[in-house]
């Protein structure tokens, strides 16, 4: 390995720290954007069925709050129960968009890394193209050169691939995962509101 990271010369260091920076984010947003951690199931009808039992509802509530990013959502709605439905609503929307933003975090930093590594690797392929131009001279090329040009591209080409592929996939599928959870969540909270206003049961 450290064989090939010589052969690929000085343009090889900014990919490594990219591949790096992007397997810390996937592993992270892995374990972050499970769904038992972010929309556990049941969670609804328990904070509903404590809260109407009454008690200490203020430590259940932040209990709730801290509980997961559906219990924020869940909390904000039951502190204004006492409100109309638009100010509920309203409440339930306001830190949905706090959890939504929570959510997204690290995913743009993911995206940037797999649009810009195939453009890391396409500089180490000019630099590489560079020391093969280089090499030429007026009483014949370079060997050990050319060969250390040819590797220089061919490595960094390679490796900005090998970065950006997985980042993209993860990227992607994160965002869709993201984007189901905020889907689950609002659905959650018009239930919460419909809960407490007696529409339902």
């Amino acid at each position: 390995m450290f064989a090939i990271i010589q052969a690929a010369g000085w343009p090889i260091w900014p990919l490594l720290l990219a591949s790096v920076i992007s397997v810390a984010l996937i592993i992270e947003r892995l374990v972050a954007l499970r769904r038992s951690k972010v929309v556990p199931s049941g969670l609804l009808q328990r904070a509903v069925g404590e809260f109407k039992r009454g008690g200490n509802n203020d430590r259940m509530l932040e209990e709730l709050e801290r509980h997961s990013p559906l219990g924020r959502v869940l909390a904000a709605g039951l502190r204004n129960v006492n409100t109309s439905r638009e100010v509920m609503k309203e409440s339930i929307e306001e830190a949905g968009g706090a959890v939504t933003h929570e959510l997204n975090r690290y995913l743009t930093t993911l995206g940037t890394i797999a649009s810009i590594s195939p453009l890391m690797g396409l500089f180490g392929t000019v630099v590489g193209m560079i020391e093969i131009f280089g090499s030429q001279s007026p009483t014949g090329s370079n060997p050990q050169q050319l060969a250390h040009g040819i590797s220089i591209a061919l490595y960094n080409t390679g490796f900005g691939l090998v970065i950006a592929i997985p980042s993209m996939i993860f990227w992607r599928h994160f965002r869709a995962l993201v984007d189901s959870f905020v889907v689950e969540m609002e659905q959650q909270a018009i239930r919460l509101v419909e809960y407490m206003h007696g529409d339902r049961k």
